[in-house]
């Protein structure tokens, strides 16, 4: 059924503006961003049952249901393995140490501008941005304590570092991975993304460090060289191998890459059974309070510390999205964007739309869309949607999240002086990825 013009269409239009409009709000409700969207997911699929109901396509809302749900499914357990692995290397003190290693080493504001942003871009497309920024604030927040300027600008490179990295890989944000989960582009070919991203990052660098004074900041007296735990290096080598496994399993034998990441985590498993017991022989030796000493490796603590919250909230806005495109909404947007005003002209303006929207919800509608597209283009959409949150601090996860880490250090306007660099870094990764990627013209998915 087309129900664009019905009356079900329109208010599940309204439903999901709400439930997004709550979202935003996040910083200032406290409500976790799952819930509404949750919410909003089960409200529009009921009101198009409601209508389906009775009829010869009874059937047909249950099925589409059942469709998006295998599509959240994948996402869902390739999410979870990495956020494992990710909390794992945190429990070991890998961040920690890297974070030790900087504030120790007596660089200046500016060296520790650019040696952050530069870890950042590189960090990004192996744990994804969102990590990469948390872990990499914590440096600029414990080096420039007491210079509140510092840290804003610190935060806002941080965020177009890791941002930019994170769009050359296909693990280095959601909206590459969906890319490539879909099969759309191959593995190896996000890497073609790389110059633009540097662009897109360089640029508004180089300006932003101008401004960051050249004074050697200090470091408390009590500040301690922080070793990492042991298995910390077998834990990074084995998830490298996990991530050769998704590639491998995806590439040579057409399997989807979720099962190479699950195949991975059973690696860790068997590597954390170990060494929970070997930590829990070393802590029976020991007496009295130094056996307290040891926390034993637990894998299965590190599953249950993923974040949920983003887990379920890429669950609603999925179903919300997916319900949109069954109504037909998304068809009509498709039509007008890709058709009427072209794949170049309306890639550009996703990247636009994701500051001000979200990337997820808006990679999410493409993806539906399903737009008859060749390879440079969907290289092109995963760029800005990538790319573009930078231009606000709300426009990715990794800027909301170091909004709340640097509360009042790091602020929405304290990123928007710097909107007008970032805009001129994003359209000119854009124009750079158009002259250097040609080779991508005509071939279609």
């Amino acid at each position: 059924m087309d129900l664009t013009g019905h009356w079900v269409g329109i208010l599940a239009i309204v439903v999901f503006v709400l439930s997004y409009s709550v979202v935003i709000a996040e910083e200032f409700t406290h409500l976790r961003k799952s819930v509404p969207v949750m919410l909003g997911a089960g409200v529009i699929w009921a009101l198009i049952a409601a209508q389906y109901a009775g009829g010869e396509m009874s059937k047909a809302s249950e099925e589409a249901v059942r469709h998006f749900l295998i599509e959240f499914g994948e996402l869902f357990l390739f999410l979870l393995c990495a956020m494992t692995y990710v909390n794992s290397m945190s429990d070991r003190g890998v961040f920690d140490a890297l974070r030790s290693w900087l504030v120790r080493h007596g660089f200046t504001y500016r060296q520790l501008f650019w040696i952050t942003g530069v870890i950042s871009f590189f960090l990004s497309p192996i744990i994804d941005n969102l990590t990469t920024a948390l872990v990499m604030c914590a440096v600029v927040l414990a080096v420039g304590k007491g210079n509140t300027r510092f840290i804003s600008i610190g935060c806002v490179n941080i965020v177009v570092a890791a941002n930019a990295g994170g769009a050359f890989s296909p693990f280095g944000d959601i909206t590459t991975l969906m890319v490539w989960q879909r099969g759309i582009v191959d593995f190896f070919t996000f890497f073609a993304l790389f110059v633009p991203s540097v662009v897109n990052y360089v640029i508004p660098a180089v300006i932003m460090a101008l401004f960051v004074e050249k004074a050697t900041p200090t470091v408390d007296s009590d500040e301690k060289e922080v070793r990492m735990r042991r298995g910390a290096k077998r834990i990074m080598f084995l998830f490298g191998c996990t991530i050769a496994t998704a590639v491998s399993f995806h590439n040579f034998l057409h399997l989807p890459p979720f099962l190479g990441m699950m195949t991975g985590l059973a690696y860790l498993k068997i590597f954390g059974h170990y060494l929970h017991r070997t930590e829990m022989s070393l802590a029976r030796r020991r007496a009295g309070a130094e056996a307290g000493d040891i926390e034993p490796f637990d894998s299965f603590r590190e599953v249950a510390r993923a974040e949920w919250d983003t887990l379920l909230f890429f669950f609603g806005v999925i179903m919300c999205v997916g319900g949109l495109g069954f109504i037909g909404y998304l068809e009509l947007v498709s039509q007008y964007m890709y058709v009427e005003l072209g794949p170049t002209f309306a890639n550009t303006m996703v990247g636009i739309l994701s500051a001000i929207v979200d990337n997820i919800p808006v990679m999410v509608a493409v993806l539906q869309m399903n737009p008859a597209m060749d390879i440079t283009q969907w290289l092109l959409v995963t760029l800005t949607a990538g790319v573009g949150g930078s231009m606000l601090s709300i426009g990715s996860a990794a800027g909301v999240a170091l909004m709340g880490q640097a509360r009042g250090m790091y602020t929405f306007f304290g990123h928007l002086k710097w909107t007008p660099i970032i805009a001129v870094g994003y359209f000119a990764s854009i124009w750079v990825h158009m002259m250097v990627n040609t080779r991508f013209d005509g071939i279609m998915p």
